[in-house]
């Protein structure tokens, strides 16, 4: 059924000051969905078993499987280490059907992508894990598309960056954890040797 409440974004961006690169998504899904008040909540989402795999060789090393939730205080330190910064590209939106689904999704306010650039100024790396997200920031900045497992070169402010286009992190996305993996191992070669340019 569709609503006229317009949510904002519950959490706020998620900027360690030496981040290398920054996370994007659209928008977190419904709170009764969550497992941890943090990005990627549900536990049905496969990032942080693509973060375990990519880092740890193991789906599970985030996962607090008996209690059927992520380990909260272990992917924080985790991305504070990394210098992983995260947010998303709607900052407020109407859910038309009531469902997590970005074809779902009316954008009340995109995120002032800028500011968020602007405050992380080590950053030299953006991913985009979807296609309402990739369009967003394409469109904000006028560049074009990558396809899944490409990237864009562009700049901001005069810093050299380039855009990642990964497979959505969802389920409904048609493609096991470890296959997504595959993809996002490329783009975190930034972080796990943070002297290389991307």
């Amino acid at each position: 059924m569709p609503t006229t409440d317009i949510e904002r974004h519950p959490f706020q961006p998620f900027l360690p000051p030496h981040a290398r690169l920054l996370m994007l998504g659209t928008f977190p899904p419904a709170a009764r969905r969550w497992c941890m008040a943090f990005y990627y909540p549900n536990y049905q989402n496969d990032m942080w078993r693509i973060f375990g795999l990519c880092f740890f060789g193991d789906k599970s090393h985030f996962l607090i499987e008996k209690e059927k939730r992520f380990d909260l205080d272990a992917i924080v330190s985790f991305l504070e280490e990394k210098g992983v910064a995260l947010y998303d590209t709607a900052t407020r939106i109407r859910r038309t059907k009531n469902t997590a689904s970005d074809k779902d999704l009316e954008i009340v306010e995109p995120t002032d992508l800028d500011a968020l650039l602007r405050q992380i100024p080590l950053c030299q790396a953006v991913v985009t894990a979807g296609q309402l997200a990739t369009t967003l920031f394409c469109r904000h900045y006028g560049i074009a598309e990558p396809k899944v497992g490409q990237h864009t070169d562009f700049s901001f402010d005069g810093r050299p960056m380039r855009l990642y286009r990964m497979p959505s992190s969802s389920r409904a996305y048609p493609m096991r954890a470890e296959q997504k993996a595959e993809y996002y191992e490329k783009v975190f070669e930034i972080i796990k040797h943070p002297n290389d340019k991307p």
